[in-house]
């Protein structure tokens, strides 16, 4: 054992490797593996196919543990290889460092006691991004990163692209990964979060050399190009899958139809204003038809109005689909206001299939919209009366 591992111990109490992902940094690596080396002997390099002197500088290391192939397969797939082989050695947490010396070993100790205080977190190593020598495009990226997260979890964090992270690798389960390059690390932030992983920041130090000497396999066009495609994924799959399953999950619990009242309904502290707003704003996104992006337009809209996000997503909801055909077929028999003399008859007995539905499209817009505008004042209407008559008797 290394006598300088001064917190051995605490690593193998909490079953706890440090895991370095490198690819071409033979001139950083030394210093960074030798730094983990002096707090734990539980260190796990991954070699993603380097093809400098990597391997000579890990030949002056024998007690670390090595994970080696060729060629290069990106960041993604180092991580993903370094948790397997983490979970074969019987690891339950990782702590990530990157190879090019930007982070400290010297905040190992911190990150090890949330692993202690919160464990089954996975916890993210906040930087200064206002460090000396931050290279701009980082600073966009991490609030362009930033946003879309809470938008895919809803979860808000000063830095969801720093490598220092906490893996809580048996928390996050057996999941199937679908990137490779660096996009992987915004992949499993939001994958661990749907899954139930609680996410959290702790704050680290950083270290970004000159422009000049600084060693980048990031390339710009590229990886934004593949890091925006996952993002729209996500997003997809947020409003189209996750949010209609956690709010199922939610009303299935009886105990949460009285918090809801109580917190969102009754609460004092929002007035009758914003939360009648927020059903009758809910109401109309429900209808109006831009069937698949309701959710999404809805949720981005009450946050830039301020609007009660619960109530607007709750109200929205009417277009569950058992009430699709009914709304699609009112929406019709509106339209025929607008349409005149073209107005055309839409029945039940007929059937509303894709083909009618395209014939009489302009029709169905129209009223759609009319009846989306109807409802959405008709609900604001009713929901002012009654939150002044339950929130006075609250009161």
């Amino acid at each position: 054992m290394n006598p300088q591992a001064t917190h051995n111990e605490y690593f193998e109490r909490h079953r706890v490797a440090v895991l370095i992902p490198t690819y071409n940094n033979a001139a950083t690596l030394g210093a960074v593996v030798r730094e983990a080396l002096t707090y734990t002997r539980h260190v796990i390099v991954v070699n993603d196919g380097a093809t400098d002197d990597t391997l000579g500088v890990l030949d002056q290391y024998p007690e670390l543990q090595l994970v080696s192939y060729s060629p290069n397969r990106g960041k993604g797939i180092a991580l993903r290889r370094g948790f397997a082989y983490a979970l074969e050695q019987g690891y339950d947490y990782v702590i990530t460092m990157d190879a090019d010396g930007q982070h400290f070993a010297t905040d190992l100790p911190g990150m090890l006691d949330r692993i202690a205080t919160d464990p089954g977190t996975l916890v993210i190593g906040a930087r200064n991004l206002q460090e000396e020598n931050m290279p701009g495009k980082n600073t966009f990226a991490n609030k362009f990163s930033n946003f879309w997260f809470y938008v895919e979890t809803g979860l808000k964090g000063p830095d969801t692209q720093s490598g220092y992270r906490v893996y809580p690798l048996r928390h996050m389960g057996n999941m199937r990964f679908w990137c490779t390059k660096y996009e992987f690390e915004i992949e499993v932030l939001v994958r661990s979060a749907w899954k139930g992983v609680k996410i959290d920041w702790a704050p680290v130090k950083v270290y970004y050399p000159p422009a000049a000497e600084r060693v980048s396999h990031f390339r710009p066009f590229r990886d934004f190009s593949r890091i925006s495609v996952l993002n729209t994924v996500l997003v997809l799959i947020t409003f189209l899958y996750i949010k209609p399953r956690d709010l199922f999950r939610y009303l299935m619990k009886g105990e949460n139809w009285k918090k809801m009242w109580r917190e969102e309904v009754l609460n004092p502290s929002e007035s009758n204003a914003v939360k009648a707003a927020s059903i009758g704003f809910g109401v109309f996104m429900g209808i109006v038809p831009i069937w698949g992006f309701q959710l999404l337009v809805a949720i981005l809209v009450s946050i830039k109005l301020k609007l009660n996000k619960a109530l607007v997503v709750l109200a929205a909801h009417i277009s569950v689909p058992p009430v699709i055909p009914f709304i699609v077929f009112i929406s019709f028999l509106t339209g025929r206001v607008w349409m005149g003399d073209k107005a055309t008859d839409l029945l039940f007995s007929n059937g509303i299939s894709l083909k009618t539905i395209q014939a009489n499209m302009l029709q169905y817009i129209y009223g759609s919209i009319t009846l989306a505008i109807a409802a959405g004042l008709l609900a604001w209407a009713v929901s002012a009366v009654l939150l002044s008559i339950f929130r006075r008797k609250a009161k």
